[in-house]
């Protein structure tokens, strides 16, 4: 029972570490764009390079010993849901297909930070 509850407490701690990343990265980002003026076409990329960082910061400072590439993606999972919803809620719903790929896509880069950052520290 106390492997569960640590299984779980790593991947909370992942996920909101993630979110935490996410938003600021995206707020920093926001300010940047304001005062320089890019063009709309680096936003989408910047998004996607965000989150891919957000997440595998969540992963690597968070989860430890095994079934990293399960953690990893719950992490991917929950943080892409979650910060999905949240920028959602701000900016309305893009298309249903979308939130499906960019939630495989979340859950994929969570996959492979998993495996990364358990293997990276052993216990």
């Amino acid at each position: 029972m106390e492997e569960r509850a640590q299984f779980w407490k790593m991947t909370g701690r992942g996920v909101s570490l993630a979110i935490i990343v996410c938003l600021a990265a995206v707020l920093i980002f926001a300010l940047v764009i304001q005062f320089t003026g890019l063009p709309e076409s680096v936003i989408m990329p910047v998004n996607q390079f965000i989150k891919v960082l957000a997440i595998f910061i969540g992963c690597f400072f968070s989860l430890r010993g095994s079934k990293g590439w399960l953690k990893g993606g719950l992490v991917g999972l929950i943080a892409g849901g979650l910060t999905f919803l949240l920028f959602a809620l701000l900016g309305g719903f893009p298309s249903g297909l979308r939130i499906l790929w960019d939630l495989l896509f979340c859950v994929g880069v969570g996959i492979l930070s998993g495996i990364i950052s358990v293997n990276l520290k052993k216990d």
